[in-house]
């Protein structure tokens, strides 16, 4: 006789459901924009019901925020392992290669202008604290004094991203941006690239 499953296996099982739908998310915004994305498509590809992403997110909207939501609780992780300004430029290069859909997602942002209004103040915070890092690296040391560190931090930024946006510049260079050597190459070479922003 089937036994009912107990809490545990409930509470596994509801979270197992989330990671799927959050998964599938990440994938369908980062294609299609928050407008343009079908949480049809998101339940299709989680292979769950489209009824569970209003149970657990209470819409679409809803779980652009937890897709917003997990990125913020992942992100501190990507460069803790880091220690100079170029390493943690690397960190992010790396993770952009290795996870291109959230990038995909952030640059849809851009494109449609219809979702960063979702979450301001989380934005411009997360953008602040990096801000903040990078004036402190620049009191070290790590950051050249006559360089502006927000304009710094953006192009460091377009620098980590460069791949996963401009993958046809590096095959115009010679690159194979799929490969799995090349991950490694560019994280190293945008390391050593951000070190000579040092101040002499």
């Amino acid at each position: 006789m089937r036994r009912s499953p107990g809490p545990d296996e409930r509470q596994r099982d509801a979270e197992r459901t989330r990671q799927q739908l959050l998964d599938a998310a990440v994938i369908e915004f980062g294609a299609h924009g928050f407008g343009g994305a079908r949480v049809s498509e998101i339940a299709a590809r989680a292979g769950v019901n489209k009824q569970l992403i209003s149970y657990y997110f209470g819409g679409k909207e809803g779980l652009y925020r937890a897709v917003a939501d997990r990125w913020r609780a992942d992100e501190p992780a990507i460069a803790a392992d880091a220690e100079s300004l170029g390493e943690v430029v690397g960190a992010y290069a790396r993770t952009s290669i290795a996870q291109p859909d959230l990038l995909r997602l952030l640059v849809r942002e851009a494109v449609d202008r219809d979702t960063s209004a979702l979450d301001p103040e989380g934005q411009r915070a997360r953008f602040q604290s990096m801000l903040d890092d990078f004036r402190q690296r620049q009191t070290d040391g790590e950051l050249a004094a006559n360089l502006d560190a927000a304009y710094t931090g953006l192009a460091l930024f377009g620098l980590a991203a460069a791949p996963v946006v401009f993958p046809q510049i590096a095959r115009a260079l010679g690159l194979d941006p799929d490969s799995e050597e090349f991950a490694t190459k560019y994280a190293e070479e945008t390391t050593r690239l951000v070190e000579h922003l040092k101040e002499d």
